[in-house]
């Protein structure tokens, strides 16, 4: 939609647009939402109509339909599949224009080429990458430009474009603004001053002088740019039939001098065929929009994958998932989190979304009579909804709607479109095809989002997407026709646009207005359906997209004025009536007015258009498009016929070709008066008439008063009217003269130029009418009597007859036409016609031979006239041959059933209806009777039952007979298949008892068996077949039998049987009889062994034997049955049975001791005999026993714990106790885990062990003082102890100690400040012990503790009654380190602590701001004290900066000099000792005109020393600013800290110094004048106060640079200007641009000297230029005096000095200089000739010039062309040069000679030699004038042409 178009010129100005920024929540206004009620929902459009004038000025509005209304899904989403696209949501908004870089480099180096004289020779990297210097300028284009970017440090967003997902990092940041600003800032402004040149005028800028000259006056002509080798602009005529460029638009070379060509590709276009049009040529260069736009970087939604319902709404969920996780988001965070995406924050997000899917090839939701119904719905609701008016398949065409006059079905407007849509899919910024309606209806699943902007308000919302996204629209000036952008609604708000939303839920329709743009997106996975609908307030909203439509060159939806016109034929109601009415008068008005102005100009063809096939409906046939704007072209256009296929619309008649108005037609549908007649057709159906109605009808009214239309003719000012009535005059009078086709043709073409016109010329129509009739009957009546004459003279030469209907129809005419003198011949012709009808309808009625007929049938073919009769008489000969040859060919016959018994009563029939005798009537009477009799016998066959042989016999009697009767033929067909039956049969009965395939037998012989009886044919083998298939059905029982097992009875009955049958001898059956035998064998001996107990290996034996017999045995489960009980038992007492291993782990799962004792009980009632039973037995009983002693340990244990005496004096009783008890348990769990078994008392026992040991822990604190951790562990380890003795005294006791040991053992353990405890808490703890009496050390401890934080206290007390100077830091150090390791929590600690952070925070300041100079705080002083030594060395050489005199000290290290050998400085007399210059001193210290380093920076502009500047400062300086920062920080300090009264001081001087070198740098930058020595003294004095200071200060430093950087500027431009060398204009241009950057004043002297050089420069360049491409029209000596001139200016220019030099030199005979005319050199002279001087057509190998062979014989070519030089009188000899360029030169060496080498180069098109290099190649030292040596001259005085 947008790509392939051309752009008109870049526009917009760079700063005007708003910046995109992230909005934090949407604050967006909701649309109206309406609720009908039942009534008012039975008619949309009705409801629609009562609701716009609220709705309307939303753009939008939601409608929630009756609860009663519930359609059914139409699609059954089992089956149903969709196609999607994909959507790049983060690029909708935020993505760069889609740019093409070679374009823009194209465009970029011819800027630089034209501003400073070069090209972008190298890469701009950035970041290690080439930097896209395109992608850079429109992102920044994006932002606002460069100073708005700049200023709200927005390169991180413009880095976004540039480089796509990538993060970078503030110094990234900084070095992309400074190569835009180095690189594209002059370029930005060129740009903007471009654009605002070309909107406020159409003349040329910048370029307008260097481009004027290749201007065209003439009319024809094309505008020419340079091509890619900047060769200079040709301009060429255009000739009448052949164009070199054509407009890829309207496909014309035509109109040439408004013919715009890309500077890239040369394609052109005119500027009245670009999208939107040009009114003029653009300023500066133009590219079309191929060349502009990249496909790489073009934007779209690609085709996807196909889903359907279930798989799409997977990946739904999926999506879903991933954004908001399995719970439910709300539609805030949803909205928040798609904007931020769209605006590119987010991430690359891409979704998948099938929209516009056309429901008439997938289907629509709503139901259809022509859908299948699903069986869920019934038929009544699906009927109802089929045809409700709100299913929008019926919306468009409802009464009252405009589109129902459309014929066609338009998909998306007039057929509804589905969209299956997921969570952030999207539909962009746009509004409806042709301003239409919409209505959407969301079927099921997830809200829609909805923003929308009202129409009223679309230009202004244009405006600001064009402001906010320049670069998109700029690349693509109809973005919004494509719906592939959005724009945050918050961003229209803030500009003034009124933005509204809506949420359609499910079952709820969305109505868009009339150029309402809307956008939006899904909150999840959902099913709509969407459609246009025009009711009759659109169409004045039609107008307008019709408008939009042509004014962007794109073809409309459907013609406009079409529907309109359709719209006034049919019926409508009263309220489409004002509207169309209103509509019609604006197109009366618009087609007269263009109509009178093509007349005026000349345009007096016309004829009307074809009429349609359907005039009632619009769209049947397509009509042509105009070839500029490409709208339809219904109601007039203009051709012509030098272009018989194009048409254009009647604004744009002027661009159809170039021919004369004169040959021009106007082609139009309707005549004013007949659309003036539509207007008054819909005013009958207007119920009341408004006023804007009658304005309607007076305005059409006035326009068909009498016309005022004038032109002037042959010098005569006429009227319309008046010729018009000259031409009634002149016609009137044609009809009454012979008639002549001249007169009547001519009377005809001079009528067109009246009948489109209204009803004043219906007096012409009439009349034209009327000649066109006659003229049509004169025409008639003499190519009738032609064509007779011709007959007559040149019978069936394939001349045409006349058909007498003609003939009648010119002669009824009740009153002739005009005067025709041959009517009279064709009179007579139609009198002979009538009479020989007469004979023939004679000839037909009678009985007549063959003879006569023939006769008539001759004097027929010789008459000039066709009548119908004649085909009659044709068809009655025709028919009576054709009979003859059917009934010869039926009587000789002799192959049998050759002729058809039908055929033959067809021909008897035929007798009677031809009425003529002939001999062959008797001969086909007999053959008919003969086949009569054939069918009775056949019949008779027939009618009872009969024989194979009897029907045989009959048969062969009837083989000869040669008619072909349908019984005979029945009866051969029956035959056939009983001789077919009895072959089948007898092919069965081969081998039949051998095949294994028995079921196939038997299916064959029920098969024959069925088709047997059906026969009509008795057969004697039919009961054969039935003894057949019993036996087949034996075999195939039999053959089961054998391949799967069946009971011993069946087999028996099988074999029972096959004897009945007689084939138990064959071996199927023979083999059944021994497998019954062995199964009878192996059922007694199972019964034996089942009565009997006996051992498992025997049941084992006989079942083997069952698996070889193929026979269902009855016995054979109960064995199985008893051999898998018997394996059941041992495999659960198997784990018993190896339980007793002392191998078995501990961790592995043991079987339970009641497993043990079921599985002893079940063994008794086994049959079988195993000896693993008494195994089991014993196991048991050892269990037993166990479990008895292991109770009795475990009652022990429970009296230990129930001990009430625990004091300490009993502690190693009770732990020797402990030791032995758990020895006992130790023995007994072990002798229990040796069973292998799950017994309930081993844990029980591990229990009891471990809450033993844990007592014993306990108990061992009482003689020692754990620490804090080990009675935490302790009591963690009390947790995980089972409860089973948990409830005894002793237990108890334990616990209750272990508490309060805790909390002791907290107190008195290391504290930090965390955990640190107060006095209180101590105290209370030593109080609680008095209750605890085993714990004796602990309480001592904390005693202990208690006493030595009262002491730290007191300590603490004495230090803050000292006063503020007396308290000195290292004791409160000392206070500190004490108070952590002893002090429990108290405001003295907290004091403390608060002051000592304090201060070491203040000095960790201090020493992160000066850095590397110190590494200790101990040296904090030191470095305060050294940095100031440095500021006030800067301060006294500020202070001396005024006074020259030498200094007795040092700068470098401001010591006295006086013991030491100093070296001075012959400009600022400054003193330097010779180390502290270091190495580069050896060797000067003589030298009296030494500078020093800072002055010589001040001369050359740059400082350079090995290993450093003397005076630079060792060590990072800290800043000004932070140290200022530090002064407030340390005034609340409760102790005296020696640093602060140094920081202080330091911070007033640095202050003072700061001051002096501000002055300096003011002054210096505030001069301007010539003399620099005035302000070089001060910039050396406050370089070097700024080298030695110790101190920062960005704004000293920044100034300071700038002035040094202004002071080098002008020093180099004064070497520039004052050298000995001339600079260059790049080298002027390139110190101008510095100076911008720099920002020199204006007024400064050095600029202005520059600006005056390159006046001066560029002036002389220019005229240079035009004088170099002039072709010899200034003479030789002003170019030398020129190139004097250009050698004598200021500046040195040797591009154009080259360029004069070359104009100078003079070639050929012509003595003309190179204008690049093909030329060839002599191989002798080496003097260079022109093709067409010399009358050379092809380049010889070897060419010796004529004055070089004076001897050759006269060419006689060449003395005429001479001759003619001589006698033109105009010939003038252009000079020879002067002297100094005409020295000899030889004739340089070569190896061999070249014909490449040897000629010039061709470059105009008519020559057909040419070669790659241009006049460059000729060096001037090989030029030289033409001349030659004396002696050849003489030769050539005797050659006539040389002669003047």
């Amino acid at each position: 939609m947008g790509k392939g178009r051309p752009r008109a010129v870049e526009k917009g100005v760079l700063g005007q647009n708003s910046c995109v920024s992230l909005c934090g929540s949407l604050n967006i206004p909701s649309g109206p939402v309406y609720y009908p009620t039942e009534d008012e929902f039975r008619d949309p459009l009705e409801y629609i109509y009562r609701i716009r004038p609220e709705a309307e000025p939303y753009g939008i509005c939601r409608i929630v339909p009756p609860t009663s209304w519930k359609p059914p899904f139409g699609l059954d989403l089992d089956s149903f599949s969709f196609p999607t696209k994909t959507q790049a949501i983060h690029q909708l908004q935020a993505r760069p224009a889609s740019c093409d870089s070679e374009t823009f480099e194209l465009e970029y180096n011819r800027f630089l080429e034209d501003h400073s004289g070069k090209k972008l020779t190298r890469k701009v990297v950035f970041e290690g990458e080439e930097l896209d210097l395109c992608k850079l300028f429109n992102a920044v284009k994006r932002f606002g430009g460069y100073d708005k970017v700049a200023k709200e440090k927005k390169w991180g967003d413009v880095s976004r474009f540039v480089r796509l997902a990538r993060k970078i990092s503030e110094c990234a940041k900084h070095v992309l603004s400074q190569l835009y600003r180095e690189h594209l800032y002059d370029y930005e402004i060129y740009y903007n001053q471009l654009n605002q040149e070309a909107g406020r005028s159409g003349k040329r800028g910048m370029r307008e002088g260097r481009r004027s000259e290749s201007r065209v006056e003439d009319s024809g002509s094309k505008r020419r740019r340079k091509n890619n080798e900047g060769e200079k602009i040709k301009v060429c005529k255009v000739e009448e039939e052949e164009h070199d460029q054509i407009c890829e638009q309207c496909k014309s070379g035509l109109h040439g001098e408004v013919m715009l060509l890309c500077d890239r590709c040369n394609k052109g276009w005119h500027i009245f065929c670009l999208s939107p049009p040009l009114k003029q040529v653009p300023l500066g260069n133009w590219y079309c929009l191929d060349c502009l736009n990249s496909d790489k970087d073009s934007f779209g939604f690609v085709p996807g994958k196909r889903y359907t319902i279930e798989s799409f709404r997977r990946m739904a969920d999926r999506a879903k998932k991933k954004w908001f996780g399995s719970g439910s988001a709300s539609r805030m965070q949803i909205e928040k989190k798609f904007w931020e995406i769209v605006e590119g924050s987010v991430g690359e997000v891409e979704v998948m979304y099938g929209s516009d899917l056309d429901t008439s090839v997938y289907g629509s939701g709503f139901p259809r009579v022509d859908d299948q119904r699903p069986e869920s719905v019934e038929a009544k609701v699906w009927d109802e909804y089929c045809s409700s008016p709100w299913n929008l398949n019926n919306l468009p065409k409802l009464t009252g709607s405009v589109l129902r006059a459309v014929h066609h079905n338009i998909a998306g407007v007039m057929v509804p479109w589905l969209y299956i849509g997921m969570l952030f899919s999207s539909f962009c910024w746009h509004f409806e095809d042709h301003c239409f309606y919409s209505m959407n209806y969301l079927h099921w699943g997830e809200p829609k989002c909805w923003y929308s902007v009202p129409g009223s308000e679309a230009d202004a919302f244009e405006k600001v997407m064009r402001n906010c996204l320049p670069d998109l629209f700029d690349a693509e000036p109809d973005l919004l026709f494509q719906l592939v952008t959005m724009l945050n609604p918050s961003v229209l708000q803030e500009n003034g646009v009124p933005v509204y939303s809506v949420l359609q839920e499910p079952g709820n329709f969305v109505i868009t207005f009339p150029r309402s743009y809307h956008g939006g997106f899904n909150l999840g996975l959902n099913c709509a359906e969407a459609v246009n609908f025009a009711p009759a307030d659109w169409l004045p909203h039609g107008r307008f997209g019709a408008e939009l439509y042509q004014l962007y060159r794109k073809t409309a939806v459907l013609s406009h004025d079409e529907l309109l016109c359709v719209l006034a034929k049919i019926e409508c109601d009263s309220r489409v009536a004002p509207y169309l009415k209103k509509e019609l008068g604006r197109i009366y008005t618009k087609e007269k007015t263009w109509r009178e102005w093509l007349w005026k100009n000349g345009i007096v063809k016309s004829s009307p258009m074809p009429p349609r096939k359907f005039p009632e409906y619009v769209g049947t046939e397509e009509d042509s498009t105009c070839i500029i704007c490409k709208q339809y072209l219904y109601l007039s256009a203009v051709g012509c016929r030098c272009r018989p296929s194009a048409f254009v619309c009647l604004e744009h008649w002027e661009r159809l070709c170039e021919c004369k108005s004169s040959k021009r037609r106007l082609l139009y549908r309707h005549s004013l008066a007949e659309l003036n007649d539509l207007v008054l057709a819909v005013d009958t159906y207007c119920s009341e008439e408004t006023t804007q109605s009658r304005n309607v009808g007076r305005q059409i009214s006035s326009s068909n008063e009498p016309s005022t239309l004038s032109k002037k003719v042959k010098g005569v000012q006429v009227t319309l009217n008046q010729l018009a009535e000259q031409w009634l005059m002149r016609s009137g009078k044609i009809f009454q003269n012979t008639y002549s086709r001249d007169v009547y043709v001519t009377a005809i073409k001079e009528a067109q130029q009246f009948l489109w016109a209204g009803q004043e010329m219906d007096p012409v129509r009439d009349l034209a009418k009327n000649l066109v009739e006659a003229r049509k009957w004169a025409e008639g009546v003499r190519q009738c009597v032609s064509k007779c004459k011709k007959w007559s003279h040149q019978k069936r030469a394939g001349v045409e007859k006349v058909h007498f209907d003609c003939i009648n129809e010119l002669l009824s005419s009740n009153a002739i036409p005009c005067n025709e003198p041959r009517l009279i011949i064709l009179k007579d012709y139609a009198e002979d016609a009538r009479a020989l009808i007469q004979e023939i309808n004679t000839a037909l009625l009678a009985s007549s031979n063959m003879s006569e007929l023939g006769l008539l049938n001759s004097r027929i073919q010789d008459f000039p006239v066709h009548v119908k009769e004649s085909d009659k008489l044709s068809q009655r000969i025709s028919a009576v041959k054709v009979w003859l040859e059917n009934v010869r060919k039926c009587i000789p016959g002799k192959v049998p059933a050759a002729v058809d018994v039908e055929f033959l009563y067809k021909l008897k029939s035929e007798i009677l209806e031809l009425q003529i005798q002939f001999p062959e009537t008797e001969m086909l009477l007999d053959l008919l009777k003969q086949a009569e009799s054939c069918r009775a016998q056949c019949n008779e066959v027939l009618r009872h039952p009969i024989n194979l042989k009897n029907v045989e016999v009959f048969l062969l009697e009837m083989d000869s007979f040669t008619v072909n009767v349908p019984e005979l033929k029945l009866l051969r067909e029956y035959h056939a298949g009983a001789v077919l039956w009895r072959s089948r049969f007898n092919d069965i009965l081969l081998n039949i008892s051998e095949r294994e395939d028995q079921h196939n037998v038997v299916a064959e012989l029920t098969c024959i068996l069925k088709d047997g009886a059906s026969l009509k044919i008795q057969v004697d083998e039919l009961p054969l077949v039935e003894v057949e298939l019993q036996k087949a059905c034996c075999r195939e029982k039999a053959l089961k039998a054998r391949e799967s097992k069946m009971s011993m009875d069946f087999l028996s009955q099988l074999m029972i049987e096959a004897k009945q049958l007689h084939i138990e001898t064959e071996k199927l059956f023979v083999d059944m009889f021994e497998v019954l035998n062995a199964a009878t064998r192996w059922e007694e001996r199972a019964t034996d062994i089942l009565s009997l107990e006996a051992d498992l290996s025997d049941i084992e034996v006989i079942i083997r034997g069952a698996e070889d017999l193929c026979v269902i045995l009855p016995s054979l489960d109960d064995v199985k049955e008893a051999f898998s009980t018997a394996e059941s038992w041992l495999k659960s007492a198997n784990p018993f049975l190896v339980s007793c291993s002392l191998f078995q782990p501990v961790s592995s799962s043991l079987p339970k001791f009641e497993a043990l004792q079921d599985l002893v009980s079940q063994s008794k009632v086994l049959k079988l005999c195993l000896k693993e039973r008494s195994l089991l037995e014993t196991v048991l009983k050892d269990c037993e026993d166990w479990k008895n002693d292991a109770g009795s340990l475990l009652q022990d244990a429970r009296y230990f714990f129930d001990m009430t005496n625990i004091s300490d004096e009993f502690t190693g009783v009770l732990i020797s106790r402990i030791e032995s008890l758990v020895t006992r348990i130790e023995s007994v769990k072990k002798t229990g885990l040796s069973f292998g078994l799950d017994l309930d008392e081993i844990p029980k026992l591990e229990d009891a062990c471990s809450a033993l040991q844990w007592c014993e822990k306990a108990l061992s604190f009482c003689s020692n003082i754990p620490s804090f951790e080990d009675v935490e562990n302790l009591m963690k380890a009390s947790e995980l102890l089972s409860h089973t003795f948990a409830s005894g005294i002793l237990w108890s006791s334990l616990i209750d100690g272990l508490k309060w040991l805790r909390q002791a053992s907290e107190v008195v353990s290391p504290r930090c400040n965390s955990k640190r405890c107060s006095l209180s808490d101590a105290e209370e703890v030593l109080a609680i012990s008095q209750h605890v009496s085993i714990y004796p050390a602990m309480v001592g401890q904390l005693k202990n503790v208690i006493q030595k934080h009262k002491s730290w206290q007191e300590l603490v007390h004495q230090f803050l009654d000292l006063g503020p100077r007396e308290r000195c830091w290292p004791v409160i150090l000392r206070l500190k380190e004490v108070g952590v390791a002893d002090a429990f929590r108290c405001s003295e600690l907290d004091l403390v602590l608060s002051e000592v952070e304090k201060v070491e925070k203040w000095k960790k300041s201090c020493m992160d701001v000066l850095g590397t100079l110190i590494e200790d705080e101990n040296l904090l002083p030191g470095a305060l004290k050294k940095i100031t030594q440095t500021l006030e060395r800067s301060l006294y050489i500020c202070d001396q900066s005024c006074h020259l005199e030498a200094k007795d000290f040092c700068p470098c290290c401001f010591s006295d000099s006086r013991n030491q050998e100093l070296l001075s400085c012959s400009i600022c007399k400054d003193s330097y000792h010779l180390r502290c210059l270091g190495p580069e001193a050896e060797g000067i210290e003589h030298l009296e005109a030494y500078k020093c380093p800072y002055c010589q920076y001040l001369m050359v502009g740059s400082i350079s020393f090995n290993g450093g500047s003397p005076l630079r400062f060792v060590g990072k300086r800290p800043e000004l600013k932070m140290l200022i920062e530090l002064l407030p920080e340390h005034e609340d300090f409760c102790v005296c800290i020696e640093e602060r009264e140094i920081l202080k001081e330091l911070v007033e001087k640095a202050l003072a110094c700061k001051t002096r070198l501000t002055e300096i740098t003011d002054i210096a930058l505030a001069f301007i004048d010539k003399d620099l020595s005035m302000i070089s003294g001060k910039l050396t004095a406050a370089l070097k106060a700024t080298e030695v200071t110790g101190v920062c200060d960005h704004e000293v430093d920044s100034n300071l640079k700038m002035a040094l950087a202004r002071n080098s500027w002008k020093l180099q431009v004064r070497e520039l200007l004052e050298g000995s060398r001339k600079p260059t204009m790049q080298q002027i241009q390139q110190r101008l641009k510095e100076g911008l950057t720099l920002k020199i004043p204006l007024e400064d002297h050095f600029r202005q000297k520059l600006v005056e050089v390159k006046r001066i420069g560029l002036q002389w360049a220019d005229y240079a230029k035009k004088v170099a491409a002039d072709s010899g029209v200034l003479g030789l000596d002003k170019v030398f005096d020129l190139i004097s001139e250009g050698e004598n200016l200021p500046v040195h220019l040797e591009k154009e000095l080259k360029l004069l030099r070359d104009r100078s030199m003079l070639y050929c005979i012509c003595r003309k200089p190179y204008d690049q005319r093909a030329m060839i050199a002599c191989d002798q002279c080496d003097e260079w000739y022109h093709f067409d001087c010399i009358k050379l057509v092809t380049a010889p190998k070897v060419y010796i010039c004529p004055a070089c062979r004076p001897l050759k014989k006269e060419s006689p070519m060449l003395l005429s062309v001479d001759h003619k030089r001589s006698s033109d009188a105009k010939f003038v000899e252009p000079k020879t040069p002067s002297p100094q360029h005409t020295k000899s030169r030889k004739k340089p060496k070569k190896a061999e000679s070249s014909l490449t080498q040897k000629m010039l180069p061709i470059t105009d098109q008519n020559n057909t030699i040419g070669c790659s290099s241009g006049i460059e190649r000729l060096w001037w030292r090989n030029r030289k004038p033409f001349r030659r040596a004396a002696k050849k001259r003489v030769v050539l005085d005797s050659l006539s042409f040389f002669h003047s």
